[in-house]
């Protein structure tokens, strides 16, 4: 669960806004005097340069002096340089310039999951499972083979050139490929598809240059097949550009409907209102979030909830209302500073404090999560000063983030200690390239469509188990065996006996005695937890990404609740949410 936490908070620093201009105004000449800063900081460096022992690198000590400024201001405001403005950048932008393949290392060679559609690769006929064991002449397996090595050697300028040597099958010899590298589209959309014959399901991950363009095609399809509802799935989903939004908003609401305003000590009150295009003004809307949906994510979800347009369902946003505006430095680098806040129609802040400071602020996830707020909506406790009135009258909350309408508590019941280990050593992915290894072929043959393979695949727990064993990870079915296997087990729903060795005390029949299974323990929910994860390997192996959520979000308890409030018209008229 840590680790869980982490990685949203290391994703919510990388991914920013980038937002229209904003005035600036000379009320700041006023309050601060340029002479005890400005001066200050030039005669430190002059200091520095004629009278300082050694040599020093003036441009390092300089970046370093920028970061810990920005560090001081909030935790969005933050220092990039030219080579990292690029790096940030691609994921917004929505491409970069490659050789267009999804690949993993497996085994310290670089195996091929899927060649982009319409990229280079793909137009030269490479495929999933080629493993690319030569780059320009070059060996390409083996210990130096790392993310950086292979993003290195594979993107590079469009119209430039790399020759690859594939290793396919079963095949002796090696086959050449001399690829042109070209503009690779990244998507944000990850998945839309029919959920039932009048629902549909859109997954957006980022909001990005080409979101829009996506977004209209994946409605074009969906509403050709039937659909009348939409849910939205804006988990984990971070933010982007601002506009991006706006546009997106558009889509569910009405005309000159306020989407979300901005506003701070220098800069000018912006407001940002809804036009006449919007092309999904009516029907049912569920819009899902959770602790990882932030910024972008938020305007949105805020907008459809103030105006009543949409139930929002999950858990709790992340609370990132602050906007950045770009400014450039004369070598290229720029800094995002924060200027201004954003508020929801109602009038909610959607930034949370972050007056404890940045490390207490990036915190935040693992406080939740100790406090209780991801398994009960009751821990979070919302003062009558941040309560909100939608035109309906529905009351919301400020205070950072948007709470949903329907609170889904996150789902660990599915945990055991065997699974924890399998997906710490990825033998998960492993197993299913090992099959796919000797069996690609077979199963392209015996399940050609996702449909087919959907309805007729059925993972082998056994054969997993076996498997896992064989790498050193061992399943433990029962408290018996798990005393004598030697583990050590704390049992405070019980009596807090500590079980070892021979030590039967809470053993009855090889069962365990007690209301709760122990961590250590694989169970039903645990295992289907697993078979669902082993099939949506082979899905991204074979299929696609966006038929990858079809297999998990079978299981996802938020999802799940989506499609069972979605599907009654009296959830939304006794919520007094707008959907005709």
């Amino acid at each position: 669960m840590k680790s869980f936490l982490i990685n949203y908070s290391k994703k919510i620093i990388i991914i920013f806004f980038v937002v229209s201009s904003c005035f600036i105004h000379n009320s700041y000449a006023q309050r601060n005097d340029p002479k005890k800063t400005d001066l200050k900081l030039s005669a430190l460096l002059n200091y520095i340069r004629y009278a300082y022992v050694d040599t020093v690198n003036e441009g390092k000590i300089v970046e370093k002096a920028i970061v810990e400024m920005m560090k001081d201001l909030d935790p969005h405001s933050v220092y990039f340089s030219k080579e990292e403005m690029e790096k940030a950048n691609e994921p917004l932008v929505g491409g970069f310039d490659g050789v267009g393949i999804q690949f993993q290392l497996f085994k310290d060679t670089i195996l091929v999951i899927a060649a982009v559609p319409g990229g280079p690769s793909d137009k030269l006929g490479i495929r999933a499972g080629d493993k690319i064991v030569k780059i320009d002449g070059e060996s390409s397996t083996g210990t130096k083979v790392n993310n950086t090595f292979v993003m290195s050697k594979l993107r590079g300028k469009k119209g430039t050139k790399v020759t690859i040597g594939i290793k396919r099958g079963n095949l002796s010899e090696l086959i050449d490929f001399t690829i042109t590298r070209d503009k690779i589209p990244i998507n944000s959309i990850d998945a839309a598809y029919m959920a039932t014959p009048e629902v549909g399901y859109i997954r957006l991950d980022r909001f990005a240059q080409t979101t829009m363009e996506e977004y209209f095609e994946a409605m074009s399809k969906l509403k050709a097949q039937g659909m009348k509802s939409l849910i939205f799935d804006l988990r984990g989903n971070s933010g982007g550009y601002l506009q991006t939004a706006i546009d997106l908003a558009d889509e569910f609401l009405e005309t000159d409907k306020l989407i979300v305003y901005t506003e701070g000590t220098n800069s000018l009150l912006q407001r940002y209102n809804s036009s006449a295009k919007g092309g999904f003004e009516k029907g049912k809307l569920v819009v899902l979030i959770d602790e990882g949906s932030a910024s972008a994510s938020e305007i949105v979800s805020g907008a459809v909830q103030d105006w009543d347009r949409a139930i929002i369902i999950g858990r709790r946003s992340f609370g990132k209302g602050l906007v950045q505006k770009p400014f450039d430095l004369p070598d290229g680098s720029v800094i995002r500073l924060t200027t201004s806040r954003y508020h929801t129609p109602t009038g909610r802040c959607i930034q949370k404090s972050y007056a404890d400071g940045t490390d207490d602020y990036m915190d935040d996830f693992m406080k939740r999560y100790k406090h209780g707020e991801f398994v009960n909506s009751d821990s979070i406790k919302f003062p009558d000063s941040l309560k909100y009135y939608t035109p309906n009258k529905r009351v919301v909350y400020g205070g950072g983030g948007i709470m949903p309408d329907i609170f889904v508590p996150i789902d660990t019941t599915g945990a055991s200690e065997f699974l924890d280990n399998v997906n710490r050593k990825g033998l998960l992915n492993q197993y299913v390239l090992d099959l796919l290894e000797t069996k690609r072929d077979e199963m392209k043959a015996k399940y050609p469509t996702f449909k087919e393979f959907n309805a007729n695949y059925q993972a082998d727990l056994n054969d997993f188990i076996k498997y896992a064993e064989k790498q050193g990870v061992k399943r433990i079915d029962s408290l018996k065996e798990l005393v004598l296997t030697d583990i050590v087990l704390t049992d405070t729903k019980v009596n807090k006996a500590k079980v070892k060795g021979q030590d039967k005390l809470n053993v009855e029949n090889g069962q365990f005695v007690g209301n709760i299974p122990p961590k250590n323990l694989s169970n039903d929910k645990s295992d289907k937890l697993l078979l669902t994860q082993i099939k949506a390997m082979f899905v991204r192996n074979l299929f696609d990404m966006g038929s990858v959520y079809q297999i998990l979000n079978e299981i996802d308890d938020t999802y799940l609740k989506a499609l069972d409030v979605i599907s009654n018209d009296s959830n939304f008229k006794k919520m007094k949410i707008r959907y005709l």
